[in-house]
């Protein structure tokens, strides 16, 4: 087995990993190894790049076999992260995507150098990982309890190309809008039960980051 560190922002995506990606890539002889940024028990949110760093320095240098990636949301990534200003300037979200992936890649490689760059998957989820909830708006408002929310929740899915292009305003992010819709919305319990009753082929087939993400943690067996 390839062991794969997964560096999570919170509860929500460790939780998110173990349950439904851990069987699927154990078959492709891929051990995910998810754990929160940071020490166990902190807040999600605050993801400096000097604290993702030291995480990112355990995992690459005290196992030299290994991979290692993030699961990070960028709508919480401070604005003096790698990639993240210029990241602003693009408009289409695949741009921004890629100025935060490039960066980071980069200070990884500059910080820790080539063979454990070469190992580092850098990922985060746009806008947050709320996005991937709506890739079926119908399976969220159920897994609420609330399916007279469906076309609600649909009505927001409908205004975007893809679930990863709902924005990150404080006021509209994919998280903001569920909560408008159900103000019990709580996490970490509602996002799982959202995600499961979704499933992963969907959410793959919907959100083409997230699906290309998990296709470069796929391909380590072939490295």
């Amino acid at each position: 087995m390839i062991r794969v560190h997964v560096i999570c922002e919170g509860l929500t995506e460790e939780q998110f990993i173990n349950e439904l990606l851990l069987v699927p890539l154990s078959a492709e002889k891929i051990l995910l190894l998810p754990s929160q940024l940071g020490r166990p028990g902190h807040k999600g949110g605050n993801v400096g790049y000097a604290r993702l760093l030291v995480d990112i320095r355990e995992r690459l240098l005290r196992d030299t076999a290994c991979f290692c990636t993030t699961f990070l949301d960028y709508y919480a990534l401070p604005s003096d992260f790698p990639g993240k200003t210029d990241a602003g300037k693009f408009r289409d979200v695949e741009s921004r995507y890629s100025s935060v992936i490039s960066a980071l890649a980069d200070r990884v490689k500059h910080d820790l150098g080539e063979d454990a760059s070469r190992r580092f998957i850098p990922y985060v989820q746009m806008h947050e990982f709320e996005a991937l909830l709506f890739s079926r708006p119908e399976s969220l408002a159920k897994s609420l309890g609330h399916s007279e929310l469906s076309e609600a929740f649909t009505e927001i899915r409908r205004e975007f190309s893809s679930p990863e292009y709902i924005d990150d305003s404080p006021e509209t992010a994919p998280s903001k809008r569920i909560e408008k819709l159900f103000r019990s919305y709580d996490k970490p319990l509602h996002p799982i039960l959202g995600a499961r009753e979704i499933g992963l082929t969907t959410i793959r087939r919907e959100c083409s980051l997230f699906d290309n993400w998990v296709r470069r943690l796929e391909a380590v067996c072939a490295e």
